[in-house]
């Protein structure tokens, strides 16, 4: 198996690492990843000027960092091997549960080489005080043996601090107030941070209450965002233009 490992958090992360040192267990793989950080870029391409990518020492991996987004890196690294079997992005530092799905660049890669016909997985971790990403690995391990196995076009899966367990569920659709947080730099000028405050109780089954109880979260996704149900609605009123 052919292996392709994105990420969005850069080439240097330990969460590729850790990841490719798992996978590697399962097949061939190379690295493609952007030469910064580029959280929460969703799913941002490079239209106005060229990528280009330089191969970077990981460890004992072939692994080139690419000066675009993390879906640049999947397109990029589908077009260099496309016998690719599977792209997985990750292990990204922070959970991509719930709503940070809409932002996340970790998700974004991945569903970038599911548009391009290629199965993928996501895969992020909880970061707490005494976080240690070797603790996850044998998590890691057995989702990827089992996911592996499965024809699934799109899988995002996160790691609580300390794994006691695997649950299949849906994503949290709890809503959140986005906030701007003021401050000031050392010289008086303003600034802004942008957090979330969730409005609502998390629910029973979703993403966000696995990883309160301390299980790994696997939700398969879809691409396709219609309201099925209100499509159907507005079908039966008959409306003409």
């Amino acid at each position: 198996m052919k292996i392709l490992i994105v990420n969005d958090d850069g080439i240097y992360s330990p969460g590729i690492l850790a990841l490719a040192e798992v996978a590697a267990a399962f097949g061939e793989v190379k690295l493609l990843a952007p030469n910064m950080e580029q959280s929460s870029m969703s799913h941002a391409i490079t239209s106005s000027r060229p990528l280009s990518y330089i191969r970077t020492p990981v460890k004992d991996f072939e692994a080139y960092r690419v000066n675009g987004t993390p879906a640049d890196c999947t397109a990029l690294g589908i077009f260099l091997w496309p016998e690719t079997d599977i792209v997985l992005s990750g292990i990204n530092l922070g959970l991509n549960i719930g709503n940070a799905m809409w932002h996340s660049g970790t998700l974004a890669a991945a569903k970038q080489a599911s548009l391009m016909g290629y199965r993928a997985i996501a895969l992020s971790t909880e970061i707490t005080e005494d976080f240690d990403i070797e603790k996850q690995k044998p998590f890691v391990h057995r989702s990827l043996d089992m996911l592996l196995k499965e024809d699934m076009e799109l899988v995002n899966v996160n790691f609580p601090n300390s794994p006691q367990g695997f649950l299949w569920c849906k994503q949290s659709l709890r809503h959140y107030d986005g906030v701007m947080v003021p401050g000031e730099d050392p010289r008086g000028r303003k600034h802004y941070w942008f957090t979330v405050e969730p409005i609502e109780e998390v629910e029973e089954g979703t993403d966000r209450w696995a990883i309160e109880h301390n299980q790994v979260s696997i939700t398969p996704l879809r691409l396709d965002l219609t309201n099925y149900e209100e499509l159907e609605g507005i079908k039966q009123k008959d409306i003409h233009w």
